[in-house]
């Protein structure tokens, strides 16, 4: 939901302090190492949250949160977050978590805080369901405080107003207050102060002016689905072309570009869209459907468009309920691709996966890139070191997602080599190339990784073990055997078979490691085998 500018003149200063998030650091592509398929390499965090439902304050680790749906960067650094269903805004400064805004004093039946609409000071303000965030030039933080159906103020001496909406559900442009919209999820501040508002129930964009007059800027939606016998709601449609006339589905998810014109998470038709606001035009510049060839891109009673899940051509990737995006420093777009658990990346039309689990399901492991957990990610905003934060709305969590580092004392030369993490495997016996596949002296790699390492001379097998845990090789044979302390042994076929030269053993470090759980890439450009 971010914007992100680079500081290159003393013109972006202003759009720099009003973006969500700054990034002065490492460029996604550029500055990344690649693995296999083209994999950007990143390490995935957990910065802020234990997991469990809960409003703890304290340390960042040990704190509590209720599905924090936005986060934004703060001009210090620090990290502010829209802690929605505590109906709180939540700063996270030097490892601890405090209150930022926002006041909850009653619980529901189910025990869960209950949120309220009142201005004032941060300590005595109520918000509800608080969702998108951003920064103007003046250090004003706007919230699109959601279950109120109005857009908030936080102003930077820590008084809360509203700024437009009137509370109640509704459609209408007006001033300030008597302006009316329906469940906003994201905000944009743009250059001259508009405030740009994903209107994501009405299926529409709006704009606030800088004195508060509200307008809509594309077309109503006119589909009408019958969800259950007799009731008739309005959802959202689809439609590029001039903005007047462009249609949405349930947009939450807003982000400035460097030209001023607008990325929109289109969520509900599985797309990103871009708004040239100098030429009021709107585009879709990633996401498709399968169905979009068969049936077109609803079938008769679809809310939304069939989501699904794949990277390549902008115009074939596939998306899942896309919310909070945030351009980089070097115009891509990052987006929290939410059923598919992940987060995906925009460039050059090009559309890749930079973390969240392989199998897509749902998790909350830290670890590399495709190896990492995510639930539900809502949102995306990138530091000024250029690391990514990631609002874990199912986990509630923080997560933090970081380009790898090679070793820093990885040798410039053309030899094989293996790394650890960040950590330099030395070896006596050099590894080397077979067949295709990297082959390393199994005695070092395994004391690397804190494996025993056992032989059987008559069996000519090499075996690794380590908590409960074994792993079985034969020498000049194809195959590998693990063994789990109270289960039965589970074979697997490999096509490279370890061997014995000068007196060492070689294993391919693939097989074992992925056995072990151990995601490994081959970086050609220094050829070095990464296990992480």
């Amino acid at each position: 939901m971010k914007k992100v500018s680079k500081l290159v003149a003393l013109s972006l200063i202003v759009s720099v302090l009003m973006s969500s998030t700054t990034a002065w650091g490492a460029s996604l592509s550029s500055d990344s190492v690649k693995g296999s398929n083209d994999q950007i390499l990143t390490d995935v965090k957990t910065v802020a949250g234990i997991g469990d439902f809960g409003a703890e304050n304290g340390a960042a680790l040990s704190s509590s949160f209720r599905s924090p749906s936005s986060i934004v960067v703060l001009p210090n650094g620090a990290q502010l977050v829209a802690d929605t269903r505590n109906h709180l805004l939540r700063l996270v400064k030097d490892n601890q978590v405090t209150t930022y805004a926002g006041l909850s004093l009653k619980k529901d039946i189910k025990g869960f805080p209950e949120g309220g609409r009142y201005d004032g000071s941060t300590d005595a303000s109520f918000f509800q369901n608080p969702a998108g965030l951003a920064i103007d030039s003046q250090g004003n933080i706007i919230v699109a405080d959601a279950a109120n159906h109005a857009i908030r103020k936080i102003t930077p001496s820590g008084q809360v107003t509203t700024i437009a909406g009137n509370g109640l559900i509704g459609m209408k442009d007006a001033a300030g207050m008597e302006a009316s919209f329906y469940n906003p999820s994201d905000v944009a501040v743009a250059a001259n102060g508009t405030v740009y508002v994903a209107d994501t129930l009405n299926h529409l964009i709006r704009s606030i002016s800088p004195t508060g007059q509200v307008k809509t800027l594309n077309s109503l939606s006119g589909r009408l689905i019958e969800v259950t016998p007799g009731q008739v709601i309005q959802s959202g449609d689809f439609a590029d072309g001039a903005l007047a006339s462009a249609k949405f589905n349930e947009p939450t998810g807003l982000a400035l570009d460097s030209k001023g014109n607008l990325y929109v998470s289109d969520t509900g038709n599985q797309r990103i869209r871009y708004i040239d606001l100098q030429n009021n035009m709107v585009t879709t510049v990633a996401g498709s459907s399968l169905n979009d060839a068969k049936t077109g891109l609803y079938g008769k009673s679809d809310l939304y468009a069939a989501g699904d899940y794949a990277d390549g051509p902008a115009n074939k990737a596939l998306f899942n309920s896309p919310q909070g995006i945030a351009v980089t420093d070097e115009g891509g777009l990052l987006i929290a691709d939410s059923h598919n658990h992940s987060i995906r990346y925009l460039l050059n039309g090009q559309v890749s996966t930079i973390a969240g689990a392989a199998n897509l399901r749902g998790g909350e492991a830290d670890g590399g890139d495709r190896s990492a957990q995510l639930r539900n990610p809502s949102d995306v905003a990138v530091q000024q070191d250029g690391s990514i934060l990631v609002a874990d709305s199912g986990n509630n969590k923080i997560r933090k997602i970081s380009l790898y580092k090679l070793p820093a004392n990885l040798p410039k030369d053309n030899e094989v080599k293996v790394a650890y993490g960040s950590q330099l495997i030395e070896f006596n016996v050099k590894p080397e190339i077979k067949d295709g596949r990297t082959m390393v002296p199994v005695r070092a790699i395994t004391e690397t990784l804190g494996y025993k390492v056992t032989f059987n001379e008559a069996a000519r097998s090499v075996q690794l073990s380590k908590d409960g845990v074994a792993i079985e090789l034969y020498i000049d044979k194809t195959g590998i055997k693990k063994t789990v302390e109270g289960k039965d042994a589970v074979m697997k076929e490999t096509d490279a078979a370890p061997y014995i030269k000068d007196d060492t053993t070689f294993v391919p470090v693939r097989f074992f490691a992925e056995q072990i759980g151990l995601n490994v890439q081959w970086y050609e450009a220094a050829r070095t085998a990464i296990l992480r």
